[in-house]
């Protein structure tokens, strides 16, 4: 019996213990049960969350391809025949923007130009001009001296003037001038299709022949879009036939012939030749006054005096010595091309119409200026170096450039003097020949660095040679003067390798 007891007893015990041991084991299940709900709920959150980020950038990626795809939106048909840059610029908004820009006047240390205020008046109804580079250095007066820039000759202002100043400069109540200054002063490509039915080099030959003024009606706008754009897809193009000509005639130079700018060139080329359009030195050839790049023996100075002297071409009989002389017109084009920016496949748009991002899209800036206006978009792309450093690189080339210019320009004034002196003294046409050609080139060389719009900068090293070659002649002219013997190899250009 007391065995039975004690194994009840023992059977009981066992019984009354197992709820414990189960109760203890249920606590660490709950736990791991509610960790991983929590575990469960964390990650469908962050997945949830994943999602909603990831299709926001999905989304946000489609639209800006689709912006890329579809740079702008087709509000008006443009044709042909659109000359007007505020209806491209409801297709364009954020290139018309820049383009009504360039009536902007900031000046820089060595160019652009300051807002004068003008009285208007009937003849000039100007209120603002630019400031008189005939007041800033009167020595310009006695190089033109003869010539209507001795009479009004302003720092250049941007594109939205280009023909209002080219309308109401005084030049134009000295000299009868010509309808081929339109040209590179507005909008004429439209013009050139109505005068010709259609053909633009006939065009262009019917506006040249005409007077300024008749030929100022044909025409509406300064530059415009359609001049180097094509409205249907807006590939680059050009308009001008002079410089279509002018580009066959150097690319032949260079023994490629029957040269087609249009669909010859590459697109990075047609980024500087739509800008060479205009920015270059060029005459009135003939009775018709066509306008013509003086480029058939290349686009160097030394070419263009050679094809100058060839034609026997002179601008006008300087008043004070009688000699032929040359005025040089705004050779951008041909200083740039002999440049290290040029021999690095850089475009003119490159500098002075840098590309900008707006949202997805990638555009060119419009607002055509100095690149010294805008340093981070038009040099930082390229140069790492603080804005303070690239402007005391670029001012330190124009400021050596400047100083020789007018070292050059005393020793013109010097010879100008000395054969004005000698002609008032009774030496012949014959005695003053040769001192005269010397003036013409002295003149000629020194005009192509003081009209070219970058003080040397386009390149350094040409316009340092130019001007030194300019201060040689005029020494030159000198000796002529004394009857010294000149060897005939300095009577010439020192001719360099073109690029």
């Amino acid at each position: 019996m007391e065995d039975q007891d004690k194994a009840a007893v023992e059977e009981k015990a066992e019984v009354s213990e197992k709820p414990v041991e189960s109760k203890e084991a249920e606590k660490p299940e709950k736990k791991a049960r509610t960790y991983g709900l929590k575990a469960l709920v964390l990650v469908a959150f962050i997945a949830f969350g994943a999602t909603i980020l990831g299709a926001a950038l999905l989304t946000n990626i489609i639209e800006r391809k689709n912006e890329a795809r579809n740079p702008f939106y087709r509000v008006v048909e443009l044709t042909d025949e659109t000359v007007d840059p505020e209806i491209w610029g409801k297709n364009f908004p954020l290139q018309y923007d820049g383009y009504k820009r360039t009536v902007d006047q900031t000046r820089t240390r060595y160019g652009g130009s300051e807002a004068l205020a003008h009285s208007p008046t009937n003849a000039d109804p100007r209120s603002v001009l630019s400031q008189s580079r005939l007041e800033e250095d009167p020595r310009l007066k006695t190089m033109w001296d003869g010539y209507a820039f001795a009479v009004d000759f302003r720092e250049e202002r941007g594109h939205g003037f280009m023909l209002e100043d080219q309308m109401f400069t005084e030049r134009q109540n000295v000299v009868k001038q010509p309808g081929s200054c339109i040209n590179c002063h507005a909008s004429a490509y439209t013009a050139y299709k109505k005068l010709g039915n259609g053909d633009i080099m006939k065009g262009f030959q019917e506006l040249n022949k005409m007077p300024y003024m008749e030929a100022r009606k044909e025409i509406t706008h300064p530059v415009a879009c359609i001049d180097c754009h094509r409205p249907d897809t807006m590939a680059l193009r050009v308009t001008r036939p002079a410089f279509i000509e002018g580009i066959k005639a150097f690319k032949a130079s260079q023994g490629i012939q029957n040269f087609d700018v249009n669909t010859q060139a590459t697109r990075q080329e047609m980024r500087t030749y739509v800008c060479g359009q205009c920015h270059v030195e060029y005459y009135f050839k003939g009775a018709d006054k066509q306008l013509t790049y003086p480029w058939d023996k290349g686009i160097k100075v030394e070419n263009i005096l050679a094809y100058y002297d060839e034609v026997q071409h002179k601008d006008w009989v300087h008043a004070r010595t009688g000699a032929n002389v040359l005025k040089a017109q705004h050779p951008e084009f041909e200083m740039y091309n002999q440049g290290i920016h040029a021999r690095a496949g850089v475009a003119c748009a490159d500098c002075h119409m840098p590309y900008e991002r707006t949202g997805a899209m990638k555009i060119s800036d419009h607002h055509v200026r100095s690149p010294l206006l805008n340093i981070n978009q038009a040099c930082q792309t390229c140069h790492k170096a603080s804005e303070e450093e690239l402007k005391f690189r670029a001012e330190t080339i124009q400021t050596r450039t400047f100083n020789l210019r007018n070292i050059a320009m005393d020793a013109l004034m010097q010879l100008i003097g000395d054969i004005q002196n000698a002609k008032n003294a009774g030496k012949t046409d014959a005695e003053l020949a040769a001192a005269r050609d010397f003036q013409r080139k002295a003149q000629f060389y020194l005009d192509f660095v003081e009209a070219e719009n970058s003080m040397g900068f386009h390149a350094p090293g040409e316009a340092t040679r130019i001007l030194g070659e300019s201060i040689n002649f005029t020494r030159l002219g000198q000796m002529a003067l004394r009857g010294e013997t000149i060897p005939p190899a300095q009577q010439t250009a020192m001719i360099f390798p073109s690029h």
